[in-house]
């Protein structure tokens, strides 16, 4: 399962869209599927996830990664909730060894729909925002630069390191060091790069820090810019009014459903 932000621009709709929109979208989506006591909207919001991975081009790794993720989980939860969950009252199934309770099914498939709306939402919005205009969008919004550099730096911290493992990788393989074949071999060869990799990482942030600090990145009563820019359009206002709204619904139904 791979989260970390490995942006590739596909010059799509969605990724025009306010990384502040996405962020508003993971949070109601997530949230309304968590409040809602029906199991509708949590399907209805993976297949509506689908659609959206469609159009930012992303549909085969969504669909890797939903079932790569949704199907152990499910059975898992399945077996666990549905043969001995503790609310269990209605048996639909008699395995001999168990009875499959209705109740804990249907519990299971509550916690599985809400993780994949919060996966799949997140990933999508990692995957369809850049780095820079997200951290540019934070900022504009009253997130103070600092801490927008911290998240840049959480965010670039992941790929940074894959990029350096690979490089050292492909270095002791000219080198004739054997980092494939038996599972004892590979942890033998992952082992010695560990160190490399993080005492480099180590002198990255700290050259980076140095360098912002020149750049008077710290200075305090000034005015600071941004090299990006990210705009609000009328349809970023349109969604986000429709997610909050969608949410108030969600709300509501739940309080009069109990």
């Amino acid at each position: 399962m791979k989260l970390s932000n490995t942006f590739v621009e596909k010059d799509t709709m969605i990724e025009k869209i306010n990384p502040l929109t996405k962020i508003l979208a993971v949070f109601c989506f997530g949230l309304g599927t968590l409040l809602f006591p029906k199991l509708w909207l949590g399907f209805g919001l993976i297949i509506c996830l689908f659609f959206i991975a469609y159009l930012g081009k992303l549909l085969k790794p969504f669909t890797r990664l939903m079932l790569g993720f949704g199907l152990p989980i499910s059975l898992m939860l399945l077996f666990i909730q549905g043969f001995y969950g503790v609310n269990n009252k209605t048996v639909i199934a008699d395995f001999g060894f168990a009875e499959l309770g209705l109740e804990g099914v249907l519990y299971a498939l509550k916690i599985v729909t809400t993780l994949l709306v919060f996966l799949g939402s997140f990933y999508l919005m990692n995957q369809t925002t850049e780095t820079g205009k997200l951290v540019a969008a934070l900022t504009n919004s009253g997130l103070p630069p600092k801490a927008g550099y911290l998240v840049l730096a959480t965010l670039n911290v992941v790929p940074q390191m894959q990029r350096r493992m690979n490089v050292i990788q492909e270095a002791q393989e000219a080198r004739g060091v054997e980092i494939k074949g038996r599972l004892v071999a590979r942890i033998k060869a992952y082992l010695p790069l560990l160190g490399p990799v993080i005492m480099s990482s180590l002198t990255d942030a700290q050259e980076r820090g140095m360098t912002l600090e020149t750049r008077g990145f710290g200075i305090k009563g000034v005015k600071q810019t941004s090299y990006v820019q990210v705009k609000t359009t009328k349809i970023d206002k349109i969604i986000n009014i429709l997610l909050v709204l969608f949410l108030i619904f969600v709300i509501l139904a739940s309080i009069w459903m109990k």
